[in-house]
Formats: C-alpha cells, structure tokens, sequence
C-alpha cells in the first residue's frame, strides 16, 4: 500500500523521482551520504526497500499527510477546515502565507456562507434546483 500511496502522492504534485528527491533534500538538509536519491525512491515506489521510520515521516511532512494515510493504515485523508483554521499550523493559500486576522475572516465567511445556505430557498422552475435564491424580505412595490 506504501508504495502506490507514495507514487500516487508523488505523480499528483506532477513530480519527478528527480524532483522529489531534490525538494526533499532542501526540505530535510543532510550530509551527502544521507541525501535522497531518485533510484531510492524508486525503489520505495516498486517495493523493492522498504523506508525507515525517518524517511516516512520526511515523506508524509512533505505532502502534507498522516504517516498512517502514506502507509495505507487510513484511509481518511478529509480535513475539518474549522478546527485547521483555529490550530496553529501555518496555512498558505497559493504560495502566500495567511495571517491569524485573514484566517479569522475565511472561517467568518464560511460559517456565515454555510448558515445562510440553509436559509437560502430554490426558485421554482430552475432545472435541477440548481438556481438557488436568497430570500432579502424586499416587497416588489
């Protein structure tokens, strides 16, 4: 399970054995003969080695996994965004890094987006309900 985890994690950030040995060499900075190679990981992704403690947990670090999701013990890869916006993880949003006062703002205004939706009623005549409407209270006078 490992090793399709590993590829399937690697070949979705579209990297190369290359790539992913290099990054995880700037990630994790080491002495030469420690370093990361392709053949290595390679390796790993054939299930020809298995990887130490330290190199999963390098891996799992690096995309942002559990180590039991990398080696196949869950399946749960699903993240509850109110509690991640209240723990002290640092979140980015498309390389840029979000401030506590701009996480406090996204988490108002998806709680507020996901309490007005069950107030939000569907117009009548929309095909497959997907026209949805807020009802404002306003007269048509």
């Amino acid at each position: 399970m490992f090793s399709e985890r590993l590829r399937a994690l690697r070949t979705g950030q579209h990297l190369t054995l290359e790539g992913l040995a290099s990054e995880l060499n700037k990630m994790f900075p080491t002495d030469k003969q420690h370093e990361n190679t392709p053949a290595q990981i390679g390796n790993w992704e054939r299930g020809v080695r298995t990887p130490s403690y330290l190199e999963v947990q390098k891996l799992a670090k690096y995309f942002d996994v559990t180590m039991d999701y990398i080696t196949g013990l869950s399946e749960n890869t699903t993240y509850d965004l109110g509690r991640l916006f209240i723990s002290d993880k640092d979140l980015t949003f498309n390389g840029q890094t979000i401030s506590s006062a701009d996480r406090y703002e996204v988490y108002q205004l998806i709680s507020g987006y996901l309490h007005g939706k069950e107030n939000r009623s569907v117009k009548p005549g929309f095909q497959n309900g997907f026209q949805e409407q807020l009802d404002l209270n306003i007269n048509d006078n």
